[in-house]
């Protein structure tokens, strides 16, 4: 099967991210995940195979696993009233029934390693978020527990850090306090779970809503496309690691001479098998299956 890089519901209102394509049927959202992927903030005109069923399907394997309120109510497409006419095939194993939740506008990001924007800033002034770390940290250390990061959530442009304070300032002492504590335990049960089969989760972000006055998990969870994914077996301190992710896209572009501020270059071939490979490989190491759609 081709990529799905675009979905079309006639007469139903929507939005179209980065990723993903979301669905207002009024009392629930359809939310579709795409083969779109992007780097360096453009969206490349050739998908990833399957990626976008890869992200709905690692969700809804922590969903049901996590035991957290979240959002999800079905992953089955005879639970969606399509209007006649939809290529509902597009959809197949890459869409998901949720709540209409209210977004908290916080992005809460756990760390577990240093790398990214938090590497960034502790060569800055030792800190990451307002939280001091020992001195001497390398690239990609281990931090000695998960610290709790969070972020504006910016509708365009990049998501800023913030300390835990400014947080309050957004959301409130009670929520805040609420969003830090169930990242933090969640965070810590999914990345044990996963370190058992090789995959360390090095960061991530939550998203969070509230639903009939409850605070759930909204969004995705711990996939490879809201979080860092390395081989446990290749991890070494002081240098960037292996990713089950785009690394191979954004690998291949720093060998180019693209600008990163005009129309990227076309992704090779072999580039964009390569970057479908590691999806299903994180998949199938987590879940411990087959995935469902490998040769379609």
């Amino acid at each position: 099967m081709e990529p799905v890089t675009k979905t079309t519901i006639e007469g139903i209102p929507s939005r179209h991210g980065k990723v993903r394509d979301i669905y207002d049927f009024t009392e629930k959202l359809l939310l579709v995940s795409t083969d779109r992927i992007s780097a360096f903030d453009w969206v490349f005109e050739e998908g990833i195979p399957n990626k976008g069923q890869v992200l709905t399907q690692i969700s809804k394997f922590w969903f049901e696993k996590l035991g957290e309120k979240h959002h999800m109510l079905s992953t089955d497409l005879s639970d969606v009233d399509f209007p006649a006419g939809t290529d509902v095939a597009s959809f197949e194993g890459r869409s998901m029934v949720c709540k209409k939740a209210e977004v908290i506008p916080i992005e809460c990001v756990v760390r577990s390693y240093l790398v990214g924007s938090g590497w960034k800033e502790y060569q800055q002034d030792g800190k990451v978020c307002g939280i001091v770390l020992e001195p001497g940290l390398q690239l990609c250390s281990k931090l000695p527990e998960p610290i709790f990061t969070p972020s504006t959530k910016a509708d365009e442009g990049h998501d800023e850090n913030i300390s835990f304070e400014q947080m309050v300032e957004v959301v409130g002492q009670k929520v805040a306090d609420e969003l830090k504590e169930r990242s933090l335990d969640i965070f810590k049960r999914g990345s044990e779970y996963a370190r058992e089969r090789g995959i360390i989760i090095a960061d991530t972000k939550f998203e969070f809503g509230t639903y009939e006055g409850e605070i759930i998990l909204i969004d995705e969870v711990l996939t490879p496309d809201s979080s860092r994914f390395w081989p446990a077996d290749t991890y070494e301190v002081g240098k960037n690691q292996f990713s089950f992710d785009k690394q191979f896209v954004r690998d291949w572009l720093e060998t180019t001479d693209w600008d990163k501020n005009s129309q990227p270059p076309q992704l090779p071939d072999v580039i964009v098998q390569k970057t479908a490979e590691k999806y299903i490989e994180a998949y199938e190491r987590l879940t411990e299956s087959e995935f469902p759609w490998k040769n379609s």
